[in-house]
């Protein structure tokens, strides 16, 4: 479904074992897979966008005013602290929108002109 590659312009590295979270229970869930800024990532079902996104890297996005890592902050779609977009444009918080195998989400907006 999806070819591996990996996006210069993301915000932050999703190389295997760099994440902010580490996944210590439930470890027998059936594994999906998605795309995160153009990188294929492993995660649970019943894992949320954030954890999926938490496990691989660490941070979900950068501010727009300091360019400072952001991670979620109240974990429980409060805080506005998480939205995503899917390819297509579509705004999900990231805390609370349960991740699915071959979704394809972006963290930041792509440059103008980028594919």
């Amino acid at each position: 479904m999806f070819d591996d590659k990996t996006n210069p312009a993301s915000a932050t590295n999703l190389s295997s074992g760099a994440g902010q979270w580490l996944r210590l229970t439930e470890t027998g869930r059936t594994p999906i897979r998605l795309e995160i800024d153009g990188v294929i990532v492993e995660a649970m079902t019943g894992d949320t966008l954030l954890t999926a996104i938490l496990l691989h890297r660490k941070s979900v996005r950068r501010t727009e005013f300091t360019g400072a890592p952001r991670a979620g902050f109240c974990l429980m779609g409060a805080c506005q602290d998480c939205w995503v977009r899917t390819v297509d444009g579509q705004a999900l918080r990231a805390c609370s929108t349960p991740a699915s195998d071959g979704m394809r989400i972006r963290t930041a907006p792509r440059a103008e002109g980028a594919r």
